[in-house]
């Protein structure tokens, strides 16, 4: 991927694209594909580098992790007693995910460890997960009373918990799922309101022993996984660069093939429809439990609506992208509720209303969100991505909106999470 990007307005986007394996279904499977007893097979696994810290986690910890193809891995499993204390640190590269899922993990092994990632993880906060594994018996150390990377994670038995947690977080309620593997007793795990539940769907996949009522997940420790044959869906979040760009560039029309539709997922999709964009859902289906679609877009005028409430946890990921469509639809688009972008992997909120000012945009920030006023066209600029993957691939999907040239900076770190994006976008471009 290179270090910027030049845009410039052409035709309308057409074509067929078969989306990359989702990264959040890619790191779950990769992880209990390990504690599994037996073979896994894993079909469709996200390339980004991401995923590839997850994968060499589980190598430095002694699982047998063979690369069949680019996005074909056998992993063979050795059971939630099987993994061995890593000689060296365990480096998460830009994963939040990696480093969280992996604390829950670790907190509940016979062994000491240390993780940390690059600058910007390191940043970002883990007191969210590491509060409640402390609750559980945890020994965990970190950098600002443990709220910051390294985190030095002396393993140990665990006590089962019954937590309330004060946000909707899938990477919350997945660590102390996998801590609570290590309990003796059952652990719960109650949220506001229901996060991407790809973890409960995997952990049934995998013959686990869960419940789940309402916005509660329970899992009894001890549970064994079975190795199971797996393909991954492709991934909405990415699919969303790909929806919005054809809706806002004129005379386009893209399908997306095999797009997981997990309905705690298509939050997306619900505000666009809200939106007037027309999106149609064709030849669903299901595949161990996650279902998957075809998406067809076409060029939509777009209204302004508001976001806010149950809507923020469905798509936190795809809000750097909804902020372009907003940019362009008629009216004003108020996002509220949404102060989670504050701590990604940049800020979201600041990156992003201030890359739309310079494409022209009257944009008003608040401290959970922001107000877009859409415009006609956008003016094309040069902007950043401030290291984040999403901002630098929602600014691009702009870039084809805009009027003359637009150059987008710091654009290495899509590789993070989309390697194939720069490739597949202008395979689109006629």
């Amino acid at each position: 991927m290179s270090e910027k990007i030049t845009i410039e307005r052409k035709g309308g986007l057409r074509g067929e694209i078969v989306i990359p394996g989702d990264k959040s279904i890619s790191h779950r499977a990769v992880i209990v594909g390990s504690l599994a007893e037996g073979k896994t097979s894993i079909i469709g696994l996200s390339k980004g580098d991401d995923n590839k810290r997850t994968i060499n986690a589980f190598r430095m910890m002694g699982i047998e992790i063979e690369k069949i193809s680019t996005d074909q891995f056998i992993i063979n499993g050795k059971g939630i007693h099987g993994l061995n204390e890593p000689e060296d640190v365990v480096n998460s590269g830009n994963s939040g995910t990696t480093m969280r899922l992996l604390t829950g993990l670790l907190s509940g092994q016979r062994f000491f460890s240390v993780i940390t990632g690059d600058i910007s993880l390191r940043g970002r906060p883990m007191k969210r997960v590491v509060e409640p594994l402390g609750l559980m018996g945890a020994k965990i150390w970190g950098r600002k009373n443990g709220n910051f990377a390294p985190l030095v994670i002396n393993g140990r038995k665990l006590a089962p918990i019954n937590y309330v947690s004060p946000v909707a977080s899938a990477q919350v309620k997945t660590a102390i799922l996998l801590a609570g593997l290590y309990a003796d007793g059952d652990t719960t795990v109650v949220e506001p309101s229901l996060s991407r539940d790809h973890t409960e769907r995997i952990f049934g996949f995998f013959g686990a022993d869960l419940k789940r009522e309402g916005t509660a997940v329970t899992v009894c420790g001890g549970t064994k996984f079975e190795g199971r044959d797996i393909e991954i869906p492709g991934d909405v979040s990415s699919a969303a660069f790909f929806i919005v760009a054809a809706l806002i560039v004129p005379d386009s029309e893209v399908l997306l093939k095999r797009v997981g539709i997990n309905p705690s997922r298509i939050g997306i999709l619900e505000i666009l429809e809200k939106m007037g964009a027309k999106v149609e859902v064709l030849r669903k289906d299901e595949t161990w439990g996650e279902p998957i679609a075809d998406i067809l877009v076409k060029t939509s005028h777009l209204r302004g609506v508001t976001i806010e409430g149950d809507m923020i946890p469905k798509a936190i990921d795809e809000f750097p992208i909804l902020s372009v469509a907003a940019s362009v639809a008629e009216g004003e688009t108020v996002i509220r509720d949404a102060r989670e972008l504050r701590v990604k992997e940049t800020d979201r909120i600041a990156a992003i209303v201030g890359e739309l000012r310079k494409f022209g945009v009257e944009v008003e920030e608040f401290d959970d969100g922001m107000r877009i006023s859409g415009r006609d066209n956008l003016e094309g600029c040069e902007c950043k991505s401030f290291g984040d993957h999403r901002v630098a691939m929602s600014l691009i999907v702009a870039g084809l909106r805009a009027s003359g040239r637009t150059i987008v900076e710091d654009t290495a770190c899509i590789g993070t999470s989309f390697p194939e994006f720069q490739d597949m976008f202008f395979s689109l471009m006629r």
